[in-house]
């Protein structure tokens, strides 16, 4: 968890309530990180529009956080959805999801409706007209908030099933839209929409386009906005849908080529997904410091709960599932720039995973705190608001169970890549270590399959000879070697598994998804391994021999008490953290933890 530090001299005041200006670039240097954490800090005052009573109303109204979302807006927030080539702030990916797990980590339902604009951006961004680009970058900057439209009622994610269509207008004089959108955050207070349409009748891969649609510009009577849909989670968010009734749009309102719609958005989702990582981090540092408060003020006969050995083993266990999150998390965002190729593979490892371990995480708390874990332990209700909000997080953007068929479809690529050790070695090294500066982001090195595979777990048995040699001099412990080796043992056995896979089209067997999951996992470890030992020195090894036993213990591997003692390790960082600090590996790598 990122600390909160005083506001840095010379940062300039936020516009006044109710304005929507945003302020301009900041010079050189700024780290807008630790200043968002001071103003979130701020602002969950008893007034403020991030106060637990304030969050807590709005919620059991679902009342949209319009004021909170201000907040953000006047912070400059938005800035960083908008690359640096198209006027904006957005140069490094994991500044974006350090930002968003920060409001993340207060309120899931603001980082939602706030970060979606990315989201409906992004594709203009990556289909490549500069001119167009630009134009989208200072409508953000001016305020204007946007969404992405690709669902619809009756279909789900088959978007090749797509009912809403745009024929040419005569002349050329644009497109005539129609049709339903549904399920759709902001799509209500949206200004711009992204909305993916069907222009050949046949459908297929290239029977869809993008557009991105000025509501403004639009004829009276050619939408109609439908009605808020009731959700279990973000209760406050802006989802609902909308009709076109023969939307008349420009020539101008085409993202990229005709007929490249699904290609354009596909490549984009490889991005959003990675970014959904950042609000399922900030909510399990939201719920470990509301565990860790909980458990050390409640007592039980006496004893705070804390004290407790299975208590303690679970929050340990909880710990370790963030960390592994956290790594694969970070990993992910920098490969958007190291290994933009991979990232068919490396998003819907991550899209899947870590949200998936935050659900766990939650779920073990909730298990071991008992019928502690349902009282309102702070008069907000926050720890069931957190359950409920993080649910929703899963299907965004695609659902685990459609990410890890991706991963399937791309089994013999990465069971032939792994065994041939097949790896971008210079990506991974930017990928995997923090104090490497990354590569600008090229969109055009996006590619819908991976072509050799993922670096990050190719790279795996070297890896794992790295730490023998370690061990061998000393370095490391003869522990780690023994885990780590049992990893790579698991790993193979896995590969060899997949490449025995075959399957016809639409007609995934169910055991294939299992094996998705362990490939996951070992995504996950071999993350928080290649982390370490880039920078050995600043994360302490107990704490990536606590995830490699949580990682071999969801493999089913045979695990000894002794080594599970290391998970006790991770409690004892998490209870004797200050409030609000949970274990962090990018703070231990940055040399900022508390």
């Amino acid at each position: 968890m990122t600390t909160t530090t005083p506001r840095s001299a010379g940062a300039t005041d936020a516009a006044a309530p109710g304005t929507s200006a945003v302020p301009a670039a900041p010079p050189g240097g700024y780290d807008a990180v630790p200043e968002l954490v001071w103003l979130l800090d701020e602002l969950t005052g008893d007034e403020g529009p991030f106060s637990g009573a304030a969050l807590a109303g709005l919620d059991t109204r679902e009342a949209f956080p319009a004021q909170a979302c201000r907040a953000l807006d006047e912070f400059g927030l938005p800035r960083y959805y908008v690359p640096v080539e198209h006027g904006g702030s957005l140069d490094d990916f994991s500044t974006v999801m350090r930002l968003l797990r920060a409001v993340s980590r207060v309120d899931l339902t603001v980082a939602a409706a706030h970060g979606k604009t990315y989201l409906g951006a992004v594709s203009t961004w990556i289909a490549g007209d500069p001119d167009r680009a630009a134009r989208l970058g200072r409508r953000i900057g001016e305020g204007a908030v946007v969404s992405c439209a690709l669902t619809e009622r009756h279909h789900g994610s088959d978007l090749l099933a797509g009912e809403v269509t745009a024929r040419e207008a005569e002349g050329g004089a644009g497109w005539h839209i129609t049709g339903e959108k549904w399920l759709i955050n902001n799509i209500t207070r949206a200004d711009l929409v992204t909305v993916l349409a069907r222009t050949s009748p046949a459908g297929g891969p290239r029977g869809f386009s993008l557009f991105l649609v000025d509501k403004s510009r639009l004829a009276p009577g050619a939408l109609t906005p439908l009605p808020k849909v009731p959700t279990y989670g973000i209760r406050g968010a802006d989802i609902s849908g909308m009709e076109f009734h023969d939307a008349l749009v420009p020539s101008d309102a085409l993202i990229g080529e005709a007929g490249h719609g699904v290609e354009i958005i596909l490549k984009a989702l490889h991005i959003t997904r990675t970014g959904c990582v950042a609000m399922s981090l900030g909510a399990g540092d939201h719920a470990l410091d509301l565990a860790a408060r909980f458990t050390t003020a409640t007592t039980d006969g006496g004893t705070p709960l804390a004290e407790l050995p299975h208590v303690r083993r679970e929050l340990g266990a909880a710990v370790a599932g963030l960390l592994l999150a956290e790594a694969t998390g970070l990993v992910a965002v920098r490969a958007v720039h190291a290994l933009t190729g991979e990232m068919s593979v490396v998003s819907a490892v991550a899209k899947a995973y870590v949200p998936a371990q935050v659900d766990d995480l939650v779920a073990r708390l909730l298990h071991t705190l008992g019928p502690y874990g349902l009282l309102d332990a702070d008069g907000h209700g926050s720890f069931a608001k957190l359950e409920r909000d993080h649910r929703i997080i899963g299907i965004f953007d695609g659902s685990s169970l459609v990410n890890r068929n991706a991963l399937v479809d791309q089994f013999p690529r990465l069971s032939r890549g792994y065994r041939k050790g097949r790896r971008d070695e210079q990506g991974l090294v930017e990928a995997t270590d923090p104090g490497v500066p990354l590569r600008p982001f090229r969109p055009q090195a996006l590619s819908l399959l991976s072509g050799i595979g993922a670096s990050v777990v190719a790279g795996l048995p070297a890896a794992v000879d790295r730490v023998h040699d370690l061990a061998a001099s000393e370095a490391a412990s003869d522990r780690l070697a023994s885990l780590a080796g049992r990893l790579r043992q698991a790993a193979d056995r896995l590969h060899e598994e997949m490449a025995a896979v075959r399957f016809a089209p639409r007609a995934v067997p169910g055991h294939a998804f299992e094996l998705a999951e362990r490939y996951e996992l070992c995504f996950a470890a071999a993350a928080a391994l290649h982390l370490w030992l880039r920078r050995p020195d600043r994360v302490d090894e107990a704490w990536l021999r606590a995830c490699l036993v949580l990682v071999l213990t969801e493999l089913g591997e045979p695990v000894g008490d002794t080594e599970r003692d290391d998970l006790d390790t991770l409690a004892d960082a998490l209870l004797t953290a200050r409030p609000g600090a949970v274990p962090s590996l990018i703070d231990s790598l940055e040399g900022t933890t508390p």
